[in-house]
Formats: C-alpha cells, structure tokens, sequence
C-alpha cells in the first residue's frame, strides 16, 4: 500500500493504524478515509492480524474531525457518497471479526468520535476531549455517530451531546460508558497492553461474542436468547472449544487456532 495520510504497522499480531495528520489535528479528508479503508481491508485479509490498535498523531488529538474545507459547499449527491463512503469504511472496522482498539490520544471530536465507537473498545488519556460538535456548524454526525452513540451511552445522554454538541472530558466519557477505561502514558503502548488481555484467544469466539452483544442491542430479550443459544452452539463445535476445555482440564495454557 501507499499511503500518505496513514501509518500501518503490524507487529506480534497487532495491526497499529495512526491518522498521520498531526499538523490538522488528524483531520479525516477523503484521501484518508480512503487509506484508512485500505489499512483496514489490509488487516482484516492479514490472518497474522488478531488485534487492530486505532490512533492519531502526536499529542493533541486521536481525529479532531473531518476536514472542514472539503465539506464547505458539497452538493446534495456528492454530500450523500461522501457520508455512505465514511460509513462503509468504519462498518468495515466494526464487522472485521477482530477486535479493536480505539487508543483516543486526545480530541476524538466528530468523526473521530464516529471512528472510536466503530472500535471495539475505546480507551482514553485523561487528556482526551469526545463529542460531536456538527450541529454547531449547522449540520449532524454523518458517519454513523446518531446510531452507535445512543447505543453506547443511551438515548437520552446522546441527544443531549448530539443536539447541545457539548463535548465531554475522560472521566465523563469513563462513567457514561463511552469509553473503558482512562489510561496514563504512551497511548498505543496502553493499547498493545490492553491487546494482550485478549489477543490470545480464539478469533471466532470473540466474533461470535460480539455478534451476540451486538443483536441483543436490536432485538427483544427473546430473538437475542435465540441467537445467542445459536451462537453457543457454533462456538462449541469449534476446534478451539475443544482445545480450552482440554486445556481447562490438563491446567494448562490453551493454545488457540482460530478453528
């Protein structure tokens, strides 16, 4: 790949993607989220690729947001492609089947918001400042931040921060559940860090974890038991269900194949 705007990095099964923008605060131009797109195609089809890491630039900002000139004067068509490009982009991120991690450095604002909540988990220097501000530039959140928002925080904080764009600071963003955890330090050291904690285990079970979390999200409790006791049953006729109880029972480390 040749990219400008971004930084891809693999090592010890970790994909580390950097918005490389830091002179705009990591604004998202179309040229990025092209690249970005291409990074996550790249990880996604990389089988040594378990865990991705998200983050931005220096110190000041994950993605501050898209980038403002570009979007000034589109017309209603070009407008349109360029929220559904956006969308399929971080969709992508967010169905990948491997976990990731949004390691948000600082401002995480508009569609760096968006890009953090299609990570799987979000983590975030005590420095860090999350919103989404369009409604006080006359628009609204275009990539996919009125769905993931709410889903994440519930509805009525996501109005309140979507139609107020009042950003919030770590702590808030740590006890509203926007984000996991608070960390210090290096920001992607943080991440591969938390990457640890789950690296290890098997991919289709994490996958059919997530699935499971996230239809419960859009079902009745009902139609959510019924998938999730399909899901169970698909993870235990895994190779690896069969490897961690045996791994269970000779008490030792499993060791995982992603099978």
């Amino acid at each position: 790949m040749e990219l400008k705007h971004i930084l891809y990095q693999v090592a010890d099964g970790v994909a580390t993607i950097t918005i490389n923008r830091a002179d705009v605060l990591n604004a998202l131009s179309a040229v990025t989220v092209r690249e970005l797109d291409q990074a996550l195609a790249a990880a996604a089809s990389d089988e040594s690729v378990r865990v991705l890491i998200l983050t931005g630039a220096g110190e000041k900002s994950f993605v501050s947001g898209a980038d403002i000139s570009e979007l000034a004067g589109l017309d209603p068509v070009a407008g349109q492609r360029t929220a559904e490009f956006g969308q399929s982009a971080f969709r992508r991120l967010e169905t990948m089947g491997k976990p990731s991690i949004a390691a948000i450095n600082g401002y995480a604002l508009g569609g760096g918001c968006e890009l953090a909540m299609s990570c799987t988990i979000r983590i975030a220097a005590d420095s860090a400042k999350i919103g989404l501000p369009e409604v006080t530039l006359g628009v609204i959140p275009g990539y996919g931040g009125t769905q993931r928002l709410p889903r994440a925080i519930g509805e009525p904080r996501a109005l309140e921060m979507i139609m107020t764009g009042r950003t919030v600071d770590a702590e808030e963003a740590a006890r509203i559940g926007l984000v996991n955890r608070i960390i210090e330090g290096d920001a992607v050291a943080q991440g591969m860090a938390y990457a640890r904690e789950f690296s290890g285990f098997s991919l289709p079970v994490l996958g059919f974890a997530r699935e499971a979390v996230k239809r419960a999200l859009d079902n009745p409790v009902a139609e959510g038991l019924r998938v999730e006791a399909n899901l169970s049953t698909l993870a235990f006729q895994t190779a690896d269900a069969a490897e961690g109880m045996d791994a269970f029972a000779a008490k030792r480390k499993p060791q995982f194949k992603d099978k």
